[in-house]
């Protein structure tokens, strides 16, 4: 499968399947898709440096009245704006007598704990201390140094996206019985989309992986022709982060019957908790999708529970997606529902990987 060439205007997106492959007739990928590929890729995403940076929601979700609360691996945090619109946050106790600030109101830009009145402008008071909190208009994120233990950053790792401007954005989360590692090996693994996902991808090949192990002998992601190396930029540090562990895919997104949007895309991890997909060729090049994994703590059962965050920032060069963005809030919740729906079935992928781990029963 050839994706479609980006940037021909007038040419309807769509391609007709003349041929479709029964979902058993496939080509089978387990042999592509070797443990210790993933398992490599996923040891030198968790080297690189986070800068203690943690997702702790959308940016859409921050309310001028309520703080957004989020518990990160056993720490309470809330959020809110200040008086001035920009985020403030810090710990989720109140320093007095252990309030709950997840359930305090915010006036004027200020937290007030509802239990006594303590007051919070965002500025150290009473024992309380202020975190850093970045907003980078999409998400939210909050530095805990203590927790990452890692040299900080003054902002989040972030890839390159497009221009909120001139996308379609929409974050989806979820929650599930694992560990960060679990939800990035997911990522990590492009030839289960077909098999697992067979109601929205088909014709699915993995053409360059960071050992070779597709395409002809030797081939890297990064090596087909396409332009990985500008892909995922630190934000608050030098360099290039992830993309020497490209994945390149070819994939068509199915639409209705044999009707499908073929592309190309490159899955990279700039950092330890994140995975970004990119649209590199066909309809809507430019686009991106960004998985985050926060970790929250034990459940009831001791069980570990990290929270998946996935940001949408959909373009196109097409004259019509202006309609599109200006549709953007009837359009967010079919986002997040398709969302939803993929993470359906990979949060199953990724407890069951956390359930076999745990018990010394995963294979590798």
């Amino acid at each position: 499968m050839k994706p479609v060439p980006s940037g021909r205007r007038g040419r309807l997106p769509l391609s007709l399947r003349r041929r479709p492959v029964p979902w058993e007739r496939q080509r089978p990928t387990w042999r592509d898709a070797g443990p210790a590929v993933i398992a490599r890729a996923l040891k030198r995403a968790e080297a690189r440096p986070s800068g203690n940076w943690y997702v702790v929601g959308a940016s859409g979700e921050l309310r001028a009245d309520r703080p957004l609360a989020r518990t990160v691996a056993g720490q309470e945090v809330v959020v809110w704006r200040g008086p001035d619109g920009r985020p403030a946050g810090g710990p989720g106790v109140c320093p007095h007598l252990g309030a709950p600030l997840r359930d305090s109101p915010v006036r004027c830009g200020t937290l007030v704990c509802h239990w006594h009145g303590l007051a919070l402008d965002g500025t150290p008071h009473a024992g309380w201390v202020p975190l850093p909190v970045h907003d980078d208009g999409v998400l939210l994120w909050v530095r805990l140094d203590e927790l990452g233990g890692e040299a900080p950053l003054d902002a989040p790792v972030v890839a390159r996206r497009p221009e909120r401007a001139t996308a379609l954005t929409a974050v989806y989360s979820g929650t599930g019985v694992c560990e960060v590692e679990d939800i990035v090996a997911n990522r990590l693994d492009p030839w289960h989309g077909a098999w697992f996902h067979p109601h929205a991808f088909a014709d699915l090949t993995v053409v360059g992986s960071p050992d070779g192990a597709d395409g002809p002998p030797g081939t890297v992601a990064g090596s087909s022709g396409i332009a990985v190396g500008s892909s995922d930029t630190v934000a608050g540090a030098s360099g290039i982060r992830g993309t020497e562990d490209a994945f390149t895919v070819d994939v068509s997104f199915k639409v209705a019957g044999r009707l499908v949007v073929p592309v190309r895309a490159v899955f990279t991890a700039p950092e330890p908790r994140t995975v970004v997909m990119r649209i590199t060729e066909g309809e809507g090049a430019g686009s991106v999708v960004e998985t985050h994994a926060t970790p929250l703590g034990p459940d009831e059962l001791g069980r570990p529970r990290t929270a998946v965050t996935e940001a949408v920032l959909a373009v196109s060069d097409r004259p019509g997606f202006a309609v599109v963005r200006r549709a953007a809030p009837l359009l967010r919740p079919l986002v997040r529902a398709a969302a939803g729906r993929l993470w359906r079935d990979d949060l199953a992928y990724a407890e069951r990987r956390w359930h076999l781990r745990s018990t010394g029963r995963f294979p590798g």
